[in-house]
This record gives C-alpha cells, structure tokens and sequence, in this order.
C-alpha cells in the first residue's frame, strides 16, 4: 500500500472503531474500494494500538483510578466488571476467531450486518436508560455487555452499538453505560493486538512501510479521540438515530450493488 491508503485505513479505524457504524464492516470496503488484497499483520496490530491509546486518552482519568483498586472498593469492583466483561469476548474469539476471518471476505454479509446494525441503533434511540451504577452493577450485566461485543466482531456489527444497547438492556444508566462499554474495548483491542503480534513472530514484517504504519496507527489514534468525544456527545444529547440512517443508506446501498454484481454472503 502506498502513503495515501494507510493514511485513508488510519482514518477509517480511527473514527469507525468507536462509532456505532462497524469498523471491521468499513474496512471491508474501503479494502475493495481500494483493491488492497493483504493490509498486513503489522499494519493491523499499529492500527489496534492507535485506537487502543485513543481510548486510554479520553477514559485516562477513570483508568488511573483503577490502578487504586487495591484500596478503594468501588475501583476495585469496576476492574473485576472489566476482567468478567472480557470473558465472553475473549472465549468467543478463541473458539470462533478463524470462522470470523472468512466472513470479513463477504461485502454483502457487512451490508445485512449494516441494516441490522441500524436498526438496533435506532432502537437504542428510544429506550429510556435505567438507574444501576457501578456499584449496582452485577457480573450477570458484565457477561451481558461482554457476550455482545463478542458478537459485534461480526463485519457489520457495531461493537459500541452492540456494547450500549447491551447495557441499557440491562438497566445500567447513560454514564455508566458508557463508560462500561468504551472501557470494556481497551482489554478486547489488547488482547486481538497480542494474537496478532505472537503471529507477527511467525511472518516476515514490512519493515520497509514501517515509516507508513506509525503515520496510520497515529491517524487511527487522532480520529479514535474525535469519534469517542462525538458519540458521547450525541448520545446525551439524543441525537444517536443519525448513525442508523447511515447505516440503513449504505447497508441498502451494498447489498444493491453485490447483488447486482452476483456477489454471494458467504
């Protein structure tokens, strides 16, 4: 790939990763736009540690406050809520992991996933939020919320969508759902980033590109800031059914297109 591509993929990682719009959907396509075959195992691992550190940035307070855990009880049962949270995640990857990589192949699987991802996003939009805190806060609600980000690594599937609705299902109020949910990615990103860089020991690494893929990690962590800070935004201010609109007009717009082009789903 050249300089503009992994620019374009920092990018799209960056602001998709936190909006409810899928970002392993997004960059399905931006992939076919752009003829790309193989992104690259480093450029991918760059990719997560940019929007890992995005989410470390904007959430820096509340996870230096966990570092205290050991003396204060409240931080310390938030830290055990994340480690349950991650559980179901974790399980899901490792057992299902290899049959999610095939799916990322099919476009007109991401445009389903897409309408379906707008709708429950719309959804979101008119259910009104509980009252539970973390300190009413439960390990059944953390394998809630953990089990629907497993299922959002599905091409399409909006994992902060999937994560948020999760929560308010679960009667958690507006904060703590979202800082749950954004919170609860940081130990999924790590995780899906050392897979990859145990792999990483196993092939032969761009070193030559290496100069791009600090420009793309950086892009990733620069617009992974602005897109948390803008769904937060739009969530208290209730705004949140604009992303099922543009999921519904590009989901319509993929399948159209794949079926016009005899694309299958799998």
């Amino acid at each position: 790939m050249g300089l503009l591509e992994v620019i374009i993929m920092g990018v799209i990682q960056g602001l998709t990763e936190f909006l409810p719009i899928s970002s392993s959907g997004h960059l399905v396509l931006v992939q076919q736009l752009l003829g790309i075959q193989e992104t690259g195992l480093l450029l991918e691992i760059i990719l997560h540690m940019g929007t890992l550190c995005s989410v470390f940035w904007v959430f820096k307070s509340d996870f230096l406050s966990l570092l205290v855990c050991i003396k204060d009880k409240r931080q310390k049962k938030f830290l055990e809520l994340l480690l349950v949270g991650t559980i179901p995640t974790g399980i899901m990857g490792w057992f299902w992991g290899s049959y999610f990589v095939n799916l990322f192949k099919s476009p007109l699987l991401v445009g389903f996933m897409l309408l379906f991802t707008g709708s429950l996003i719309y959804l979101i939009n008119t259910i009104s939020y509980g009252h539970k805190t973390i300190n009413e806060m439960c390990f059944k609600d953390a394998l809630w919320v953990g089990l629907f980000q497993g299922i959002a690594v599905l091409p399409g599937l909006s994992r902060s969508g999937f994560t948020i609705f999760a929560a308010i299902s679960r009667s958690l109020d507006r904060q703590t759902a979202v800082k749950y949910s954004f919170m609860l990615s940081a130990p999924a990103i790590l995780g899906a980033t050392l897979f990859e860089a145990l792999k990483l020991f196993q092939a032969e690494a761009e070193l030559t590109q290496l100069a791009n893929y600090l420009l793309s990690g950086s892009m990733a962590f620069v617009f992974g800031v602005i897109a948390i800070r803008y769904f937060i935004n739009l969530l208290i201010h209730k705004k949140f059914y604009y992303f099922a609109y543009y999921c519904w007009v590009i989901g319509l717009l993929i399948v159209a297109v794949n079926f016009l082009r005899g694309y299958s789903v799998c």
